[in-house]
């Protein structure tokens, strides 16, 4: 029984520990990416263009297939103004092969440019990667933030609790009104109540964070905390230095730069339709027929001149009488389309400006995020200064309040108003150090560093 009980435990425990692991950002971000349907949708779709590589690759290899017929004819046959009863059975077999030869290097060219497809389409997956991994990053720092809120709160409750019991003694030994207990009490408990809507926001992020990864049991979802320096510097890079390895780095961009690539390709193919194209076929086959109303096909004269009927032949005969081999080589040369062939090289044209309009785009697209990054990571630090003094300024017009309190100088009022202006000159300053942190790592991203915390 106590075996039992002990094993049951151990198991209760491995359980419990599972249940409770701590997810770090990087296994977010390789679970997210797995298990993304945005990244297995376009999974598919390189599968689809390596699928169309390897059929383009594979036009270069003859196509071979081999027909077999049977046909059986019943009834009467028209000959002359008479008719004749014509009752016959009919097979035949062959093989045959065919292979292009010419055609302006058709097949080399649908291989680039299938080539550039498959390579396009993984730069999209990689461009989803980072979508996903700048996205948990923002998150995984709003968790972050939450938390050191929830901390201040705590504090802030402790002060309140400390200035409670010492209101609690004072009123109850006569020395203070009971005005102040009141107060006292009103204050810890709105600190309480901070304290819960700043786990309530703790496990919102983390909610957040849990859908971002499409997590089935959110509820006992954690992430490891990360250290954040206490004090922060300035970033220094301009942002012409982080858009030229961008520009060199993203994945988007090499994306639109491939599918110009890709559509350049298409104009070459499709000219291949003004040059002949010449193929080759080469078969072997053979046949096999019987009249199937009579056996004689009719007389012939013997060496001396005597007549003999003319039998048909059996199957096995007439398969080796019958045997013929053939040789072809077709040229089919173009003359006329309709001019269908120079509209769809102007149509591949149009297609290549839409597609170096689309890498213009993105570029500019590019810049502007860039750019937005660089002011945001500007501002948050000039915000984060500020906070610092105002956080600097605010615990010292606390002091004062508290020491002025223990002298009998100041009402618990006035200590209460300090507290909070000291608690929400620390919430701003994690506010701003956390976004400051983001717009670096944004930064990061955009230079190709990664994203890591």
């Amino acid at each position: 029984m106590l075996k039992k009980v002990f094993c049951i435990s151990l198991l209760s425990i491995g359980v419990l520990g599972f249940s409770q692991k701590k997810w770090t950002i990087q296994e977010c971000v390789d679970y997210a990416i797995k298990n993304n349907l945005q990244v297995q949708a376009q999974a598919y779709n390189k599968d689809v263009q390596t699928k169309n590589l390897e059929m383009a690759k594979r036009e270069y290899l003859p196509s071979v297939s081999g027909t077999i017929s049977n046909n059986a004819n019943f009834g009467q046959s028209l000959v002359g103004t008479t008719s004749i009863r014509n009752d016959s059975y009919y097979n035949g077999a062959n093989v045959g092969a065919n292979i292009l030869v010419y055609n302006n290097g058709r097949l080399e060219k649908t291989v680039r440019k299938t080539g550039f497809d498959v390579e396009a389409s993984l730069q999209d997956i990689e461009t989803i990667k980072n979508n996903i991994a700048l996205q948990i990053a923002q998150q995984y720092l709003n968790v972050m933030l939450n938390r050191e809120i929830k901390k201040i709160s705590e504090s802030a409750m402790e002060n309140a609790q400390k200035l409670y019991d010492r209101a609690k003694i004072t009123t109850d030994v006569g020395t203070t009104a009971q005005t102040v207990l009141a107060e006292a009490t009103a204050s810890l408990a709105r600190e309480k109540q901070n304290v819960k809507t700043a786990q309530i926001n703790v496990d919102k992020a983390l909610f957040a964070m849990a859908q971002i990864l499409q997590l089935q049991d959110y509820k006992t979802f954690d992430v490891v905390d990360i250290p954040v320096p206490d004090e922060l510097t300035p970033q220094t890079e301009t942002v012409d230095e982080v858009l030229n390895i961008a520009y060199g780095s993203q994945p988007v961009i090499k994306a639109a730069e491939t599918r110009i690539k890709a559509a350049e390709a298409q104009t070459e193919v499709v000219r291949t339709n003004f040059y002949p194209t010449i193929s080759a076929s080469a078969g072997i086959g053979s046949f096999y027929n019987n009249l199937l109303n009579k056996n004689t096909l009719g007389y012939g004269l013997d060496a001396v001149g005597n007549p003999v009927a003319v039998t048909e032949r059996n199957f096995t005969q007439q398969y080796s009488d019958n045997f013929g081999q053939q040789l072809s080589l077709t040229a089919n040369i173009p003359i006329f389309n309709k001019g269908i062939t120079k509209l769809q090289v102007e149509q591949t044209k149009i297609n290549e400006l839409v597609a170096k309009n689309n890498l213009e785009q993105q570029k500019f697209q590019l810049k502007q995020d860039i750019q937005q990054a660089q002011f945001n990571a500007d501002s948050n630090y000039e915000i984060y200064v500020s906070a610092m003094e105002a956080e600097r300024s605010t615990k010292l017009a606390l002091d004062f309040a508290t020491k002025s309190y223990d002298a009998g100088r100041s009402t618990i009022y006035d200590v209460t108003m300090a507290r909070n202006n000291y608690a929400n000159a620390q919430g701003s300053v994690a506010q701003a150090k956390y976004n400051y942190l983001f717009s670096i790592k944004v930064l990061d991203f955009y230079a190709g560093r990664g994203i890591s915390l």
